[in-house]
């Protein structure tokens, strides 16, 4: 928080322990700008976490819980129905990974009835804790892949809104190797970050705003790493910006330039507000044929 994020998620946890891949399980692409991980979801387990949570009881500033499953349950959906019932009192959103390429079969968690029920189990998990507690429901973000096809993309959209989800979290890593092509660690398995993501992570967030309307809450993430791309971001339809592997090579001062630089950009468009760029691009974004 006190580099300068306006909020922080932490995650992916797990209920029972998990050591997550062997190693090495992480690269660094840096002519690209990039990394490929496998890290398999690596985390101490609800009862570890939620210690540490309970820990910050007061403190300022918004955190976010990132709830999966383990890598051998019986039963993922219950998995993530524990998290949201252990997390939702410390977290001020949910955001339930279904997107992550490490965890063999978690993606099929996005379509059909799997998605359905998911969404269904985890609203009706956050909606019951709010009843007997009397508090307020804490928001419920959905992560997806970059890797949908535009069927998936209406799919996704559809079943958000009819299950009640509060919002969607775009994009999580891609299995495409589009812009590191030939480097050294292409080969590697896991998801690729970073650069290479921008543009298709910043189509599909585009493709996500217009399947929902303007009032659907959307969070941009994939190649964030300055101003500009935190911008590009908002305007393809992101009421809030994430980043992750642009402070790998950007550094902890990362986040006081972007905040500076979009100071910038309101002064040169004479806008009083950020959130009056959003959307503003994603007509011209979707005109063009998604990137590979």
């Amino acid at each position: 928080m006190r580099l300068g994020f306006g909020f922080v998620e932490v995650g992916t946890l797990t209920p029972r322990p998990q050591e997550g891949n062997p190693l090495p399980r992480l690269f660094r692409l840096v002519d690209k700008r990039a990394v490929i991980n496998r890290l398999g979801f690596n985390n101490d387990g609800h009862a570890d976490a939620a210690e540490r949570l309970a820990a910050r009881a007061g403190k300022m500033g918004i955190v976010g819980v990132n709830i999966g499953a383990n890598k051998d349950s019986p039963d993922r959906i219950a998995d993530y129905v524990e998290g949201v019932n252990v997390f939702e009192s410390f977290a001020d959103y949910l955001a339930v990974n279904i997107s992550s390429p490490n965890t063999p079969g978690l993606r099929s968690l996005q379509s059909g009835e799997d998605l359905g029920k998911l969404l269904k189990a985890v609203v009706a998990a956050r909606n019951g804790y709010a009843a007997i507690t009397a508090t307020n429901r804490k928001p419920i973000f959905v992560k997806v892949a970059p890797d949908l096809t535009e069927d998936q993309i209406e799919e996704i959209a559809d079943a958000a809104r009819d299950r009640r989800a509060d919002g969607l979290i775009v994009a999580n890593t891609t299995l495409a190797r589009d812009g590191v092509e030939g480097h050294r660690h292409a080969g590697e398995a896991g998801g690729l970050s970073g650069r290479p993501l921008m543009r298709r992570s910043t189509w599909v967030l585009a493709r996500f705003r217009r399947a929902l309307g303007p009032d659907f809450p959307l969070i941009g993430v994939g190649g964030v790493e300055d101003a500009r791309t935190a911008i590009m971001k908002i305007e393809a339809g992101a009421d809030l910006v994430q980043l992750y592997t642009g402070l790998v090579y950007g550094g902890p001062h990362l986040p006081a330039r972007i905040l500076k630089g979009m100071l910038r950009v309101l002064d040169i468009a004479d806008v009083d507000s950020i959130t009056e760029l959003r959307d503003r691009r994603v007509d011209d974004l979707l005109a063009a044929p998604p990137p590979a």
